[in-house]
């Protein structure tokens, strides 16, 4: 087993832990379909974190090629996966009530979310910039514009309750996902 097989375990765990959580959530959601209030924005943001808890994962391969590590490294990487599953863990209540109303939990948990959301995607800058500088990955050329972009859909969100405000940014957040993902070479990793 490798180092990185090994370390590998442990953020596998941690981000298979956020995905369950969202997954186990939408479940109960379409369980309790007939007694839960649905919000079509709050489940956006509930497939744009599997979506983006997805990308981390599947671009953590890229430490793969990496064969000394530091305690610092590993410790960013699993402190990037707690986040995630923070995020995750945001979404839906532990215990969710079949009455329970998904607009009002998103707007209460609202500024949680999102300031977690912008706190795991300020750990993006030393795990790509550590990719880069261990030539495990290129850096994109727009990585920075996306970067702020992204960032302040988050700022916006966590600093407005407008209910339009929040349908638009939950559209276009994944959309803009899609669209670097499909520009970088993350799609390519495995080849």
């Amino acid at each position: 087993m490798s180092v990185f097989e090994y370390l590998g375990v442990l953020l596998s765990v941690i981000l298979g832990l956020g995905l369950t959580h969202i997954l186990s959530g939408v479940s109960k959601t379409i369980h309790a379909r007939e007694t839960m209030k649905i919000y079509w924005v709050h489940l956006l943001w509930a497939l744009s974190v599997v979506i983006y808890i997805v990308v981390i994962w599947w671009g953590m391969f890229w430490w793969s090629s990496q064969e000394s590590w530091t305690f610092y490294e590993f410790l960013l990487l699993i402190i990037y996966a707690v986040f995630l599953f923070m995020s995750a863990s945001l979404l839906f209540p532990w215990d969710m009530p079949k009455d329970l109303d998904l607009e009002e939990h998103f707007y209460k948990t609202r500024p949680w979310f999102f300031s977690v959301l912008a706190l795991t995607w300020l750990l993006d800058i030393p795990e790509t910039m550590l990719k880069a500088q261990g030539n495990l990955r290129e850096l994109p050329s727009f990585y920075w514009a996306f970067f702020c972009f992204q960032l302040s859909i988050f700022a916006i969100c966590l600093l407005t309750d407008n209910r339009t405000v929040h349908k638009v940014a939950a559209v276009i957040w994944p959309i803009t996902i899609f669209g670097f993902l499909s520009v970088t070479t993350l799609a390519k990793i495995a080849t």
